[in-house]
Parts: C-alpha cells; sequence; structure tokens
C-alpha cells in the first residue's frame, strides 16, 4: 500500500465529521486511479454505479480519455473497468480496457494497488499514459 494511503483515510474521516457526514460515509467503497500524462499526474475518482452508460470521461492531455466504471450490482455483471480512448477528430477510439474482479482480487498488490501499472501509447504521437489503481472499500481487510 502507498504512504498516502493511510493520510488520505485519515483525511476523509476528518473531512466527514467537518461536513457532518457519518464515518460510514467516508468509508464507502471507492477505486482511485492515478494518472500519470506528461509529467503530471491526477487521481480519477469512481464509485459504484447501477449504470455504466452515464459515467463520463475525463480528459487527460489533448489526445487521451480516461473512464473507470465501478459496479457492483446485479453481481453476475459487478466488476472494476478501466478504459482509455484515443480522443480522435472521428471521435472518441477505444486503445485500452481492462477488466478486474470485484471486489479485487489482490487488494495488497503494493505499491501499484489491484490494477498494477499500466502503459498505454499513442499510436499517433507516440505519448505515454501511465495509471495504477487502488479499491478502498468499508470493512476492508489489509
Amino acid at each position: 500500500m502507498p504512504p498516502s494511503c493511510p493520510r488520505r483515510f485519515a483525511l476523509a474521516l476528518l473531512g466527514s465529521q467537518l461536513l457532518g457526514l457519518p464515518v460510514s460515509a467516508a468509508l464507502a467503497e471507492s477505486v482511485s486511479c492515478h494518472v500519470t500524462y506528461g509529467g503530471e499526474t491526477r487521481l480519477v475518482q469512481a464509485q459504484p454505479v447501477a449504470s455504466p452508460y452515464a459515467v463520463p470521461v475525463e480528459k487527460v492531455g489533448s489526445y487521451f480519455l480516461f473512464r473507470v466504471v465501478f459496479q457492483k450490482e446485479p453481481a453476475d455483471l459487478a466488476a472494476i473497468k478501466v478504459y482509455v480512448l484515443a480522443a480522435r477528430d472521428i471521435g472518441p477510439t477505444p486503445i485500452h480496457q481492462a477488466t478486474h474482479a470485484y471486489p479485487p482480487l489482490t487488494m495488497k498488490a503494493a505499491p501499484w494497488g489491484f490494477t498494477g501499472v499500466n502503459h498505454v501509447y499513442e499510436p499517433l504521437r507516440d505519448g505515454e499514459l501511465r495509471y495504477w489503481c487502488e479499491w478502498s472499500g468499508a470493512g476492508r481487510q489489509s
């Protein structure tokens, strides 16, 4: 587990108390993906959704679109899916898709979360997007 995880957990608890939210709200399941492109890393958060169709994409640089779909129900469709698309003139084009079990089978795959490090390359401009995702769940075991 990356060293910042305990700090993020403590900040989530503190933030929930300051906002008057129950502690259980801070412990809700979520997926956090660390997306690096052009030397900049950003955190893309995903909460469970009932339908994957309304999950938006995040623009990363001028070429990549990044999307995480975290679906818990129905049980036969439960999964965490990560998509990387190319923002092309003809429209978004899928260039990478990974599907992970829910709950993730490898929760302690430190230091790169349950996905490991993934590298996705621009087929036209020779750029690279790198990501890894971690899962935090209510009552998860460390």
